[in-house]
């Protein structure tokens, strides 16, 4: 499932070919996603310029002259942009086309259909979807304080805690298993029992922890001009994340595996024993 980094990958991708370019034309082969697309969408679309594409949390948000394109990739959705002149036929699970002046085409691919495309006309921020989501986590305004006040009524896993998107937004499974065993804490432990310190330290570390994934998607994106329909996200090596019974590269321990809310955990048994 794509997460915030994959997220902004694909934003920072595809932005310089979408940027202040007008749709001329809209093809949707399928209307059956997680909520389905509005039968007039394809008129409502055409001749909006995109101003701005923004992301908040997971959602991509195509800032228009008169409304905003939301669009959330799901399991397996992505994005990527082709030039019309190629004609490159679409194959089974390419459901939309968005057809631009500058000779651009927007193709949204998803075998799954779990994602979304919706638009509004209303503040992108009272939007429903958006409107509850809590601070990103790359802005000042998550901090230690922030999440030591958030935990202090909390008897979750802070695991759970930090993965809430009332809470913080975009902290998915990977990088919520890899910033707890960089700070030291076990997934299991209870949210309010936390201390200061503590969350100062795994503040930090989602931080870094998501700046690092960002990055290296920045450095490995892959053309998302070309015909191949890979997505351009990366390659990391992990800690925990996918490495059950594999040695921890800090301690030598065997790295644990369970299940927490149908999600997959790791962590070192040694290195993070905290509470």
């Amino acid at each position: 499932m794509p997460e915030l980094p994959e997220v902004e990958t694909t934003r920072s991708g595809i932005e310089p070919y979408l940027k202040e370019a007008t749709i001329t034309d809209v093809t949707i082969r399928n209307f059956s996603f997680r909520w389905p697309i509005e039968p007039d969408l394809a008129v409502t679309l055409k001749n909006q310029t995109f101003q701005h594409i923004k992301r908040r949390g997971k959602y991509l948000l195509f800032q228009c002259d008169s409304g905003t394109l939301i669009i959330h990739l799901g399991m397996s959705g992505r994005l990527r942009v082709l030039a019309i002149d190629d004609h490159i036929d679409p194959e089974k699970h390419d459901h939309v086309d968005i057809e631009l002046d500058n000779g651009h085409l927007l193709r949204y691919t998803d075998p799954r259909r779990f994602g979304a495309i919706l638009w509004t006309s209303e503040p992108i921020e009272q939007h429903h979807l958006l409107s509850h989501l809590g601070p990103e986590p790359l802005t000042k305004l998550f901090n230690a304080n922030y999440l030591w006040q958030k935990s202090r009524s909390r008897r979750c896993s802070i695991k759970t805690l930090i993965m809430n998107g009332k809470i913080v937004v975009g902290v998915g499974n990977i990088y919520a298993n890899e910033a707890l065993f960089l700070s030291g804490i076990f997934p299991k432990t209870i949210a309010n029992q936390l201390t200061l310190e503590q969350c100062t330290t795994l503040v930090d570390e989602i931080k870094s922890v998501l700046v690092h994934a960002i990055v290296a998607g920045g450095t490995t994106l892959k053309d998302f001009r070309k015909n191949d329909g890979k997505p351009g996200y990366f390659a990391q090596e992990l800690n925990v994340y996918g490495r059950k019974d594999k040695a921890c590269f800090h301690c030598g321990s065997a790295i644990q595996h369970y299940k927490e809310t149908q999600r997959a955990t790791y962590y070192c048994p040694l290195c993070q024993n905290s509470i």
